[in-house]
């Protein structure tokens, strides 16, 4: 029978506001509503229930909500690990697979559902490749269409914050330099190589530009000139070196230097000296590059310079948003070049500091160890030390402890703030030898106090990030067979984790706090990480990175693949959104926090969180049935 074509009308209207039918073509769409039915049930019926039979029904949620339970038993809020309403699908992996559900599908309160025979939903399958899509990825292809939204939104915020039309006073990076032209030429290059900077700019006693001297003058005036280092800069200095305004924008600076071959622009106002404008700042513009920020971290003489880079870190943050970078991607470039971060800094600690003759590994434990950080990220770092014979673990801690303190302290200052928990290799319970990990290790396992409990959940994800990186292999090692042999540990890891259950609630869509955020850390991307963590350990998994460990998980048979790649697509949804949160909060000048207001959120982005929550309660119910809890 031909559907009324108001109704049709009104119902291709609703249902056009709901991914996939709103990515559908029209006449496929009219086809499935004119096969539709209305079925109505009433608070807690049961819709579906496990059975052997294939599923003979695909269901749209009209009007309600859908609770999916793992027992056909009443509906509890910590048992229901799927939470489903208005234009929302079920059961598509039975449908797909031409089985039974293995879940109960019970209604929440009184609801209404559009109706399709299994029949003309695979007959859809093949008619319209927009509805395949989204029923063979379902999470994939919700993520692909807010990665469209995110990059949209980010690449005209990046042509609006850093591009060519930009204003010279946007761009400069720091106070410039200078000196007077009397200074003699020797006293110059050193001030020059101290503050690892390409230009020196000659004043007056009234703060106006008189001359500059660059690099590429050293060379060719002074080097191959063997000029003598006792004269005056004035003698090889550029003078009158061209300056513009602070609102003359960037492509205007970048015509004269191509023009007039200059590698500097000075910018004035009022005759005054505002800032200094190289070749490099015009280029970083359109892209701060890998290789530029490794570069300058890599040659950085001085904290200063480490600072700057710390900085162009998080601009490269959101250039690679802008680009539609992976979240997955995006962590491990940023957790990478603040691994380069902190070597170069342990590098400059290190210059002739008696801690060199130690044979040591610098640890990066929690977020760091798992390549997982965000912007806001604070110091979670250890110190493993090997003991010679002959040697006193006693004595080589308290030799390395004033380093590592200035390790602390120098990272603080790039924009890692101190651990407040103390989880720092500065602090003398983390500074151990190998035989002091194990000590410490071993107890937190023998005993699984709630304190060990949470230690676990920080330092079994170290990883070496300095030094001698076999130290950290064989603790590994010993870790792996340690914890495999305590089962009594595991399960109280997995009783712990299962006390943070994902906000999902039963009246509302998300269970927020007084302030009505939902913090995207502790209830978004935790449970994955636990979980991951427990699994991994109780397993001999190598990984410690939460993506790489439910990947290997998979590889083991420990997980079923399509199973693990729904979890990794929930979890790396939940961290591309603590990205946009940390960016936007920098950009206001908000201290970075995970607390995320989920009214904030569009309607696409609303529906992937909930369904990151579910697989996080579906993550969870595995552990829970494995482990008993």
């Amino acid at each position: 029978m031909t559907t009324p074509y108001a109704l049709l009308a009104a119902t291709l209207d609703h249902l056009t506001r709901f991914s996939p039918f709103s990515r559908m073509e029209r006449d496929h769409l009219v086809w499935m509503i004119e096969r539709l039915k209305v079925g109505y049930y009433a608070k807690n019926e049961i819709i579906l229930a496990p059975q052997a039979s294939p599923v003979d029904t695909f269901f749209i949620v009209k009007q309600g909500v859908i609770l999916g339970e793992q027992d056909v038993v009443q509906a509890q809020e910590n048992a229901t690990w799927l939470e489903l309403r208005e234009g929302e699908c079920f059961p598509l992996g039975a449908l797909l697979s031409k089985r039974g559900v293995t879940s109960t599908y019970r209604a929440g309160a009184d609801t209404f559902c559009y109706e399709l025979s299994a029949d003309d939903f695979h007959h859809l399958l093949q008619q319209s490749p927009a509805f395949y899509d989204f029923c063979t990825r379902r999470i994939a292809n919700l993520l692909e269409q807010s990665k469209q939204v995110i990059q949209a939104q980010y690449s005209k915020s990046c042509s609006d914050q850093q591009s060519m039309s930009s204003p010279l006073s946007a761009i400069i990076r720091r106070e410039p330099i200078t000196c007077t032209p009397a200074m003699p030429l020797r006293e110059v290059l050193e001030v020059m190589h101290k503050n690892g900077i390409g230009s020196m700019v000659a004043v007056d006693a009234a703060h106006r530009a008189v001359g500059i001297l660059t690099l590429h003058d050293v060379l060719a005036r002074v080097a191959l000139a063997g000029a003598d280092l006792d004269q005056p800069l004035s003698t090889v200095m550029t003078p009158d070196p061209y300056a513009m305004p602070p609102n003359a924008l960037a492509y205007e600076a970048a015509l004269v230097m191509a023009k007039h071959g200059f590698r500097h622009i000075l910018v004035e106002e009022n005759g005054q000296l505002k800032g200094l404008i190289s070749e490099k700042d015009l280029f970083s513009l359109q892209r701060v590059g890998l290789r530029h920020i490794g570069g300058d971290i890599r040659n950085a003489e001085n904290l200063d310079a480490l600072k700057r880079s710390a900085q162009d870190i998080r601009q490269l943050t959101h250039n690679m948003m802008a680009q539609g970078i992976a979240a997955e991607q995006l962590t491990q470039i940023i957790s990478t070049l603040n691994d380069l971060l902190t070597t170069r800094i342990i590098e400059l600690e290190l210059k002739d500091s008696p801690v060199r003759e130690i044979v040591f590994c610098w640890m990066a434990l929690g977020s760091e160890g798992r390549f997982e950080q965000t912007l806001n990220t604070d110091q979670d770092n250890g110190i493993l030390f090997q003991v010679a014979a002959g040697q006193d673990a006693g004595a080589l801690r308290e030799a390395i402890l004033p380093f590592a303190k200035r390790v602390n302290l120098a990272l603080a200052e790039c924009g890692f703030p101190l651990c407040h928990g103390q989880v720092m290799a500065a602090n003398p319970k983390w500074c151990l030898s190998q035989a002091e990990w194990q000590d410490t290790f071993a107890d937190w396992i023998d005993h699984g106090a709630p304190m060990d409990l949470m230690h676990a959940t920080i330092f079994f994800d170290f990883r070496p990030l300095y030094g001698a990186e076999h130290l950290a292999g064989e603790l590994r090692d010993w870790l792996r067979e340690a914890v495999r042999q305590n089962t009594r540990f595991l399960h109280q890891m997995a009783a712990n984790a299962l006390k943070n259950r994902p906000p999902l609630g039963l009246v509302r869509d998300f269970i927020t706090g007084d302030d009505h955020t939902l913090d995207l850390k502790i209830n978004g991307i935790t449970p994955f990480v636990d979980a991951a963590r427990i699994f991994s350990l109780a397993n001999g998994g190598r990984q410690t990175n939460t993506v790489g460990r439910l990947r290997e998980l998979a590889e083991m048979k420990c997980l079923r693949a399509q199973d693990a790649d729904a979890y990794i697509d929930a979890f790396l949804f939940i961290q591309l959104l603590r990205l946009r949160l940390h960016h936007q909060q920098s950009g206001q000048g908000l201290p970075l926090s995970n607390h995320a207001d989920p009214d904030s959120l569009n309607q696409l982005d609303r529906r992937i969180l909930k369904e990151t929550f579910r697989q996080a309660r579906k993550l969870q119910t595995k552990l829970e049935l494995d482990y008993q809890v």
